[in-house]
């Protein structure tokens, strides 16, 4: 991008002069002489410095991550897990429109972010959680068991009530737990902030900011489905 816009910026220099020699009433300038070998090596190496402090800008970037980070990175690639293992349900446990459509762009977004989170862990040389899921159970490598009691995540007991339910019964369920899943998200994402020296590296910020957008955005719709869950059986 730096060497472009200094070619452009030549470029423009260059015929703002011929052009004033259009106007002018001198005669018009001899052909330029061609560069010396001097002033192109002078060239090539100011390009050169001006990419390489580009490219170490890059590299920078990526070492403004701290712990609190890699636990972050590390605790949402399991939190976003087990929200695929609820969305998954919902076909086979006679899921209305509404909730289907929702577990679907659940399970397409963090299915995305799972996949981003542990391209940063590995790209930092950090250890990279691999996600295994086989009906309700869920296995994670390279977390600890404390990785499964965080704030929001379902219990064995919770899990195994949302599987035996069927219909609207799954519907208000599903909703219901997401809904504390989510929160648990955005609690996440809070303590994150709230650490010094934590989010500033770019990716984890806006990760965590888009998080954070997201879940409380989907809280509010799913409150307002389970609300009219609620008035539909109320009527009945």
């Amino acid at each position: 991008m730096k060497t472009r816009r200094t070619g452009w910026m030549a470029a423009a220099i260059l015929l703002g002069g011929l052009a004033g020699g259009c106007h002018s009433a001198r005669p018009a300038a001899t052909e330029p002489a061609a560069p010396t070998a001097s002033e192109t090596h002078a060239g090539t190496g100011a390009t050169a410095g001006i990419e390489s402090l580009y490219w170490a800008r890059r590299d920078s970037a990526r070492t403004r991550f701290t712990d609190a980070d890699v636990r972050f990175m590390t605790g949402m690639i399991v939190h976003h897990a087990q929200a695929l293992v609820m969305s998954a349900l919902a076909p086979t446990h006679d899921a209305g429109p509404a909730v289907r459509t929702l577990t679907a762009r659940i399970l397409n977004a963090q299915r995305d972010e799972i996949a981003t989170m542990q391209n940063w862990l590995r790209t930092r040389g950090r250890p990279v959680p691999e996600v295994e899921i086989e009906g309700l159970t869920l296995r994670v490598s390279e977390v600890d068991e404390r990785m499964m009691h965080m704030p929001g995540m379902l219990s064995d007991e919770q899990l195994r009530e949302l599987d035996a339910a069927r219909g609207p019964d799954f519907d208000r369920l599903f909703l219901r737990y997401m809904i504390q899943h989510h929160r648990g998200a955005v609690t996440m994402v809070d303590e994150l902030f709230r650490t010094d020296g934590a989010g500033q590296d770019e990716l984890a910020f806006k990760l965590a900011s888009d998080i954070n957008v997201d879940q409380k955005t989907e809280i509010a719709r799913m409150e307002r489905m389970l609300r009219r869950l609620s008035g539909e059986s109320r009527d009945r």
